[in-house]
């Protein structure tokens, strides 16, 4: 079964969804799962994990109502304030919802760099755990010093980093990006998506051979027990079609094993999330 473990919905809201700029015309509209379902069943996707773009109470409520009427959308990544007081009464509300699997803040926003080892957050991250939830980690790579030290206080969580964590691959900057990445991967309990890549390149201009170093150095490090397959739509259409998308990455892993791809593109979203 392959899984797209990573994409959005939403109705456009030019001031809250203000991230969307000019330069991304294109996605400066409503996307539903309507529009989802005929992509991924032109491209042998069977199943997909919703992932909040908003931070609010009402993105995971919005997602949560979709997930139940769609049947392929197989779990939701939803926010909440995991600095809050009450956030052990909010888990156990939430844990009533069996297509909610985990939470993600926009840790990547945050201007202190170090955001996500603040002390309240990190409670909210341990209640987690307590609950069966699991996080996903969205960061730049100015911030995975404090993801290596993060993932460490976590050893029983289930986390997975977005989007390779955002490297320069237009820039080609490789090296320190993926000296964190080596390092964060030595904790076992510490997935990654190969997802959003596209919009890190150069959107008119990217070829597939300028992915591939950063492929490589997340297939080096996490293993094929450990990578996701996400297509981040559609904030992917900005730079390539779905099916660009996903060839990046069933291209790259085309000499691994049968069992390792079905892995990569499928069988660990099932396992990470429980879907």
């Amino acid at each position: 079964m392959v899984i797209d473990a990573h994409q959005h919905f939403w109705q456009y809201d030019p001031v809250r969804d203000a991230w969307i700029d000019e330069s991304m015309e294109v996605i400066r509209r409503d996307f539903y799962p309507e529009h989802l379902a005929p992509v991924l069943e032109e491209n042998g996707v069977h199943g997909c994990v919703a992932v909040q773009a908003d931070q609010s109470p009402d993105e995971t409520a919005f997602l949560l109502s979709l997930a139940a009427q769609h049947t392929f959308i197989r779990g939701v990544v939803g926010w909440a304030d995991l600095r809050a007081d009450n956030i052990h009464e909010q888990l156990e509300q939430y844990a009533a919802h069996p297509k909610l699997k985990g939470f993600r803040h926009i840790v990547q926003g945050e201007p202190d760099s170090r955001f996500i080892l603040g002390e309240h957050f990190c409670r909210g991250i341990k209640a987690l755990a307590q609950h069966g939830f699991t996080y996903d980690i969205l960061v730049y790579p100015k911030q995975l010093a404090a993801v290596e030290e993060f993932v460490q206080q976590f050893p029983e969580q289930a986390l997975v980093i977005d989007h390779l964590a955002k490297p320069d691959i237009k820039g080609g900057e490789l090296e320190a990006w993926a000296a964190h990445m080596r390092r964060i991967a030595q904790s076992p309990n510490v997935y990654c998506k190969l997802s959003g890549m596209v919009t890190e390149a150069d959107w008119q201009q990217w070829e597939p051979a300028h992915f591939r170093p950063f492929l490589e150095v997340a297939l080096e490090a996490f293993g094929p027990g450990r990578l996701l397959y996400g297509s981040d739509w559609p904030v992917c259409l900005v730079a390539a079609k779905y099916r660009e998308v996903k060839s990046l990455v069933t291209d790259f892993i085309s000499t691994l094993s049968t069992t390792e791809q079905q892995q990569i593109m499928g069988g660990n979203a099932i396992s990470f999330y429980h879907l």
